[in-house]
């Protein structure tokens, strides 16, 4: 990579990341922030009518991780004095101070880009409803696509003079790509490691002892598929016959470069949300051989492109409160795909741990900030494998085994807020519907159990926003062939994941829909495909049914294969229109589903192919009243609207 973005500077950053604004109300405000060195902190909370809060952070207001030599890791969760105001623009400050340096610093002192211009630090709005959110998925930092957050950045500092401020940014899934990663990315990786001394952990059942070894392995890059585990196939007769006995833990594509130690995971979070770790990354290149050299390379040019941006991106995340969920990528592409995949990967101590890393990962830098409250057990597990106080390099296998267990028995990663209107998201990963006759085929994206406690949620709300990581309504050609690989024994070539794969789940799910206290308006927000599309729902002969909207937006910086999606929209068009008798073979043929049209396509074409992020706009009654993708490369659409009476447009309506 060029000298341009990996440079030999010695000087480690004060501040390696954040803060990244989490979970807000007028009486909670939640921080995420990683430093090199253990510091003394002070908040402060200011508004148009003065300061709101402007002391210590107490000790019971944060949780402090000691992630290696030079890595601390504060989760913040603050109490303000006074209950804080609504639909007023507030700003925040961290002041960080130590016994040798016992004046504070601020944000504009050791994070200046944080700041918009003719502010003295990062803000945020408390909206009184939830009338404006920003929400979107997958953020792949080698895609040849600019950054989404960036466009984010960019819409928040224009919000800050207008009356549309989001109330928050729902990100739903593959916030990271643990199982794709470039070799770029793993190099920087692998630099932030050992310039911060994050600590190494010892491995169970794998060719190397330690995860210290990963780093100097011969053609360590782009060839790790060697080093994860197979195991032997439990599957039927039938199934080995098609696949052969010894079967790989992990089948991604991508996996040449997937990540492993926990070390791994929380580099790649530094790197993925802020420009200062990148000072620490030198410009070797570690690889020599073709055609590897000339991969690297190629890759290169796109992740400069990506850390260009990643100042507007951290200024992003510190100026609006940002909620996240997991989908497959932030673990592994097939992560509970099956009940046999789960059988088999948990049965093996090194594909538990990498999976076990990963989730680790996600609880301290995305699920706790959604919620702090649920987590307090979990936390107090990591506090005892992350002590303060830490004077060695290697984690204690048995406290990293003991939490990773909890982390894997964990069943409250999903959540809801009291926002107007309620917004429930989902966890479509570790609630699994699971085939009891065919382990190997797909599981349910949520069981009986958790289907049940969902409609709790929805009962005696007006209006509901609904957070699927993975589409409720998806394309039904895209979901046929799913179906068919399904068939032949190979859900895992086209990752045969939707809420219609499975029977049981599928039945229910409709079921919730007819029900007599469903919400009136039921707003569903989904990820997961790299394509963006809106379509709007209603049950047919109900005539007083709710009124569903399901909006899509992926990728942040993903996007799918253009010329194969064109013929994929246009098939599906042509397949399922009004008329086509194959809608009696779909398990939503009582759903009469209406595709919005996304401006500037060709007539009839419906789904968008950009990256960048969803924008949507509630009115009063929790309706949409505007659905708009804003482009990345600011080529942007609105899904317009169509009325029930506009025949040309009907003709190529989906049923």
């Amino acid at each position: 990579m060029g000298s341009s973005i990996l440079n030999d500077h010695r000087s480690i950053p004060e501040v390696l990341a954040g803060p990244v604004l989490r979970h807000c109300t007028t009486n909670q405000l939640t921080l995420w922030l990683v430093t090199r060195r253990q510091q003394h902190l002070r908040a402060r909370i200011s508004g148009s009518d003065g300061e709101y809060l402007n002391r210590a952070i107490e000790s019971s207001e944060q949780q402090v991780l000691r992630l290696g030599q030079q890595a601390w890791l504060y989760l913040i969760s603050l109490s303000p004095d006074t209950p804080l105001p609504t639909d007023t623009r507030l700003l925040y400050d961290i002041g960080l101070s130590s016994d040798s340096t016992p004046e504070p610093l601020w944000i504009a002192d050791w994070a200046p880009h944080l700041c918009y211009e003719g502010d003295s630090a990062p803000g945020f709005t408390l909206c009184s409803r939830a009338s404006r959110v920003l929400h979107g998925s997958c953020r792949r930092p080698h895609h040849k696509a600019r950054d989404g957050l960036a466009r984010v950045d960019e819409e928040l500092e224009r919000a800050r003079h207008e009356k549309d401020t989001p109330a928050l940014l729902m990100l739903s899934g593959d916030q990271v790509y643990a199982d794709d990663v470039a070799g770029p990315m793993l190099h920087a990786i692998h630099c932030v490691i050992q310039r911060l001394g994050l600590y190494e952990e010892p491995l169970e059942g794998a060719s190397v002892d330690s995860s210290a070894d990963l780093a100097s392995l011969t053609h360590g890059y782009y060839h790790r598929e060697r080093l994860l585990p197979s195991t032997q196939s439990n599957e039927s007769l039938a199934e080995r016959f098609f696949g052969g006995v010894r079967k790989p833990v992990f089948t991604t594509a991508h996996a040449g470069n997937h990540l492993i130690s926990f070390a791994e995971v929380f580099a790649m979070y530094l790197l993925v949300w802020s420009p200062e770790p990148w000072a620490l990354v030198t410009s070797t290149e570690p690889v020599s051989r073709e055609p590897e050299r000339s991969r690297y390379r190629a890759e290169a040019v796109h992740v400069e492109a990506f850390r260009t941006t990643l100042p507007q991106a951290a200024r992003a995340l510190a100026n609006i409160p940002v909620y996240m969920i997991f989908d497959d990528h932030d673990v592994t592409d097939d992560w509970n795909l099956s009940a046999l995949w789960e059988q088999t990967a948990y049965k093996h101590p090194f594909s538990r741990r990498i999976i076990g890393n990963a989730l680790l990962g996600y609880l301290l830098c995305q699920g706790w900030g959604n919620r702090p409250e649920p987590f307090s057990e979990l936390m107090t597990a990591a506090q005892a494998l992350f002590p303060p106080n830490r004077t060695d390099h290697t984690l204690d296998k048995v406290k990293q085994d003991t939490l990773i267990n909890q982390l894997l028995a964990f069943d409250h990663w999903h959540f809801t807020l009291d926002t107007h209107p309620k917004i429930i998201v989902l966890d479509t990963r570790t609630h699994r519907w699971r085939s009891e006759l065919r382990p190997g085929r797909p599981s349910g994206l949520m069981d009986w159990e958790a289907l049940t406690d969902f409609q709790q949620a929805l009962m005696g709300e007006e209006s509901v926003v609904v957070v699927s990581p993975a589409p409720m309504f998806g394309v039904k050609l895209i979901e046929m062939i799913q179906q068919v690989f399904t068939w032949l024994g190979k859900p895992l070539l086209v990752d045969a994941e939707n809420w219609m794969a499975h029977r049981g789940a599928a039945n229910v799910l409709l079921n919730i829909f007819g029900h007599s206290k469903t919400p009136r308006h039921f707003v569903i927000l989904s990820g997961d495909v790299h394509y963006s599309f809106a379509y709007d729902v209603r049950l047919r002969h109900m005539k007083q049914g709710p009124r569903i909207w399901q909006i899509t937006s992926s990728g942040i910086k993903n996007e799918f294969p253009h010329g194969l999606l064109e013929w994929l929209d246009r098939l599906n068009r042509w397949l399922y229109s009004p008329w086509s008798p194959l809608n009696w073979f779909t398990k939503r043929r009582r759903m009469r589903v209406t595709p919005r049209l996304p401006r500037g396509r060709d007539l009839g074409e419906r789904l968008w192919n950009n990256a960048g992020i969803g924008d949507l706009h509630l009115s009063p009654e929790g309706e949409p009243s505007l659905i708009r993708q804003l482009g990345a490369n600011h080529s942007d659409t609105v899904f317009e609207h169509r009325d029930e009476e506009t025949a040309p447009l009907r003709a190529n309506s989906s049923s």
